[in-house]
């Protein structure tokens, strides 16, 4: 049962509507996802320099996303992403660009931590241990009370592995241009 659900009902609600609820709580994460895919936010392209560009790809499907990140005194101002792909890359894509606009690196590093953690299927994180995010941070890839928000809607990719790459393709591409712009 979601931790959503157990936050807004009591457990006697749960037991006798349980099912009801998790299925219009799908329906509405479809929907979200189904909303970020139709109508991106944040798409295009931004000057280079003075933002960084980092392409990742996804050859066992095809996706490719284009991250277009300006940062400017430890703050992420403008984000922008480009490419093609399956409706959950390009979704996840524009979802994360609405989340870390405005964030503080810092910021954003723990909500990619959070995202992949909950993208992960033994809760180990995607892509390793996590320690390629921020030195400064703890490497045990939980959530941290990291809020995910609308994020949320895409934990039901978890039930399918071969599209996990799919969610966290624009989130480890964030990390290479963050990586870009500190160099």
């Amino acid at each position: 049962m979601p931790s959503v659900l157990r936050a807004i009902f009591s457990p006697h609600e749960l037991a006798v509507y349980g099912s009801k609820f998790v299925a219009g709580l799908e329906d509405l994460y479809r929907e979200i996802i189904l909303d970020h895919y139709r109508n991106p936010r944040n798409r295009g392209e931004l000057e280079v320099p003075p933002a960084v560009q980092a392409v990742g790809f996804n050859p066992l499907c095809g996706d490719e996303i284009v991250v277009y990140l300006e940062v400017r005194d430890g703050v992420i101002v403008d984000l922008s992403t480009g490419g093609q792909g399956c409706s959950i890359s390009q979704s996840s894509a524009s979802m994360m660009s609405t989340a870390v606009k405005g964030r503080t690196v810092l910021e954003a590093r723990r909500l990619v931590r959070a995202f992949k953690h909950m993208m992960s299927i033994h809760g180990s994180g995607i892509g390793g241990s996590g320690d390629d995010l921020d030195e400064d941070e703890p490497a045990d890839d939980s959530q941290n009370g990291v809020k995910l928000g609308d994020l949320e809607a895409l934990r039901g990719v978890v039930k399918f592995p071969v599209r996990i790459k799919c969610a966290t393709l624009s989130w480890n591409t964030l990390v290479d241009a963050l990586e870009q712009a500190f160099d």
